[in-house]
């Protein structure tokens, strides 16, 4: 099942790995490998490139975050290639990725002479632009009958799929909302309007995919193997502020 019709499918700068990811997920259709599976991969994939960080192997920190978004795309594809969707693989996935976010970020405040304070700023800014990502995509899917597993607003513990148990889906959802509660109402305040309005065209969705993961992730790695870690974190700080050029945008349209 595709997340968007074929007429609202825009070129999504954070999801490069896709094509990697189908490949992936085509080879393992008929084995009993499950999209969670997938997502711990990942999960492993990601703190290999932590290490690889901390260590100062920058080239395997790249390949390996790079990695963490191919299989970040193949979890999802998996899951729609065998019929599985499920809310503890969303939730399960999106907890992955903030705690990895987080230790990313713990690294690279390690591996330089940001401040910690900084550091953590950084994090709540690329965390900020994802929701906002999110959200549009969200609300374009909602619109269009596409991927409906993620949820505008995930303010209610959801009835748990075929195949799933309900107590794993509120034990996560409940991580969830701590989690990204505040991140979700930050975005929404600034832009509560959006999900009254037309859809959004194809060139602005492309446009804010730069705020996805895979791409924030991708210009971390290109910034190590150029050998500018330093500048990552004040990087992530400044891009932040395109939030609100977005949001502009997407006032005028």
């Amino acid at each position: 099942m595709s997340k968007l019709p074929k007429d609202h499918k825009f070129i999504d700068l954070s999801d490069y790995g896709r094509p990697a990811a189908k490949i992936i997920a085509n080879s393992l259709k008929e084995t009993s490998i499950t999209p969670i599976h997938i997502t711990i991969w990942f999960i492993i994939s990601g703190l290999i490139a932590i290490a690889c960080m901390l260590y100062g192997y920058y080239w395997a920190a790249a390949f390996f975050l790079i990695l963490k978004s191919v299989l970040d795309a193949a979890d999802g594809e998996l899951a729609r290639v065998k019929k599985t969707p499920s809310y503890t693989g969303r939730y399960f996935d999106s907890i992955s990725d903030i705690l990895l976010n987080f230790f990313i970020f713990i690294a690279l405040w390690h591996i330089t002479n940001t401040s910690l304070t900084y550091a953590l700023i950084a994090f709540v800014g690329i965390q900020l632009q994802g929701t906002l990502y999110n959200y549009y995509y969200v609300i374009l899917r909602n619109k269009f009958n596409g991927d409906t597993t993620s949820r505008i607003f995930e303010d209610k513990t959801p009835i748990a799929l075929k195949g799933e148990k309900q107590q794993n889906v509120n034990f996560l959802f409940m991580l969830y909302k701590i989690l990204y509660g505040v991140f979700d109402k930050i975005i929404y305040l600034l832009d509560k309007k959006a999900i009254d309005s037309e859809p959004f065209n194809n060139w602005f969705m492309t446009a804010v995919s730069a705020f996805g993961l895979g791409f924030q992730l991708l210009l971390i790695a290109v910034m190590l193997v150029l050998g500018w870690a330093a500048f990552i974190i004040p990087f992530f700080i400044g891009y932040t502020a395109m939030i609100f050029v977005f949001i502009g945008i997407r006032k005028m349209f």
